[in-house]
């Protein structure tokens, strides 16, 4: 095999463990040795578990030996944002004032599984400071770089998970998405990436930010690894009282049937304004290649996202109130202004705000009567570079940092489940990502989508030329 097994997509990888082409041990070394040459630059990497990683190798390989079942992972290498606990280890979650928390006792609930698959755990990722981050850059811990082009940004604030996966440093990541935290990455990094159904996987074992806006899920370079690892990471589970009691849906034996019956409908009205060229370029392609000549306006997405932000600035002030108040210097000042602005807003607008949620839940619930799908862009633009402040978009300077979540905030604001899908233009090393929606629940739907533009060559994720 002439690739790296870190390079691989994660059901390559797992595919030629199980034919015996190498060994887990073989896989671990093959991640390790690409981090230790790339990382340096990537800045992706917050903690390497090399030893956990090659004892985790050396079981597999023995229960392999033995002819035991193995899980769909098999082999393949993954890594988590660094809010996601892991046994022995502080969890970050990108502070500075993190670095004094006691190491976790036990693994995040979503890691278990995964190593319950088979996947080798390699550590944790760089991410924005709390995950108040939309850039990738952090004022502690330094800035994750674009594996595509290492002057620009990855995306936040799962900016490390972006960078690792589509370095091929590892096969897989796991990160977590509240106004966009995977999207963003995703569109910025060329990955496919997966915000599920609110309330669909555990977020027991991980450091919270907006806990009514909070979601976890993978991101890689196919839409087959994020099946793959949805399915894995399903299940209720007794320690997040937050999550949905439903039972497992797997979505991977499904992938396949194409898109063939599906209602498919481009997002018009807000979706279709306010951003640069190539991000409607991006959806134009999708929408001709499904033949979604459709479109929907979801009613008052402006107000909705406004909404969002109230809550968040609210649920964040409060989570936070005791270190603003204690240690406020040791906050990137950025973050500390929001959450002391968050800390002001009166309670009477964060009712109104939850109230709208209500409401545009409920209009966008009957829009889904009529489509399955719903396909709008995922970032007003192609990756800033970093440290840039503003850009302009349609004619208006805006502020880069809160401005990326533009498309995804509305809708992970009512936690419906998306894909994030890269889409290249021709003669450009950055790509674009389109947001594939679907009715809650309905994760299925939006994998299959997201596997047939693969599959077509319309959607890809290749693994950057370092």
């Amino acid at each position: 095999m002439s690739a790296a097994p870190c390079t691989l997509t994660a059901a390559e990888a797992a595919a030629a463990y199980r034919a015996g082409i190498f060994d887990a041990e073989m896989s671990v070394e093959s991640a390790l040795s690409r981090i230790a040459a790339h990382d340096p630059m990537l800045n992706a990497f917050t903690c390497i578990t090399a030893a956990r990683a090659r004892a985790s190798a050396a079981a597999l390989d023995a229960a392999r030996a033995r002819g035991e079942r193995l899980g769909p992972l098999a082999g393949a290498t993954f890594a988590v944002k660094n809010l996601f606990d892991f046994a022995g280890e502080p969890t970050l979650a990108g502070s500075k004032i993190n670095r004094e928390r006691a190491p976790a006792k036990v693994d995040a609930t979503l890691v278990t599984r995964l190593e319950a698959q088979g996947a080798i755990l390699l550590g944790a990722l760089n991410m924005g400071e709390y995950a108040y981050d939309f850039t990738g850059e952090n004022a502690h811990y330094g800035a994750s770089r674009n594996p595509h082009d290492p002057e620009h940004m990855t995306g936040g604030s799962s900016g490390g998970s972006g960078a690792a996966a589509a370095a091929g440093l590892v096969n897989l990541t796991l990160g977590s998405d509240t106004n966009g935290s995977i999207r963003v990455p995703s569109s910025f990094c060329g990955l496919f990436g997966l915000k599920p159904t609110y309330g669909r996987l555990s977020r027991a074992g991980s450091f919270p930010f907006v806990a009514s806006l909070d979601h976890l899920g993978p991101m890689a370079r196919s839409a087959l690894d994020l099946a793959l690892a949805y399915d894995a990471m399903q299940g209720e589970d007794e320690h997040d009282p937050a999550q949905a009691r439903r039972p497992v849906e797997p979505a991977s034996a499904r992938l396949d049937q194409g898109i063939a019956g599906l209602r498919i409908a481009g997002a018009g009205g807000y979706f279709a304004r306010g951003a640069a060229p190539e991000a409607f370029a991006a959806v134009d392609v999708v929408a001709h290649a499904l033949g979604a000549g459709r479109s929907v306006e979801l009613p008052e997405v402006h107000r909705a996202r406004a909404a969002a932000y109230l809550i968040t600035m609210a649920e964040g002030a409060a989570l936070h109130h005791e270190r603003i108040r204690t240690r406020p210097l040791d906050f990137d000042p950025d973050v500390r202004d929001r959450l002391i602005a968050g800390a002001m807003v009166p309670g009477a607008w964060v009712v109104k705000a939850q109230k709208l949620r209500r409401w545009f839940r409920d209009q966008v619930a009957q829009i889904f009567r009529e489509v399955d799908v719903i396909i709008a862009p995922a970032t007003p633009c192609r990756a800033p570079r970093i440290g840039q402040k503003t850009i302009v978009l349609d004619g208006v300077e805006m502020a880069v940092r809160p401005n990326m979540g533009l498309f995804t905030q509305p809708i992970s604001f009512i936690g419906l489940p998306v894909v994030a899908a890269p889409v290249w233009t021709p003669g450009q090393r950055l790509p674009m990502a389109v947001q594939i929606i679907a009715a809650p629940w309905r994760e299925d739907l939006a994998l299959r989508v997201a596997r047939w533009l693969e599959r077509e060559g319309v959607a890809q994720a290749p693994v950057a030329q370092l």
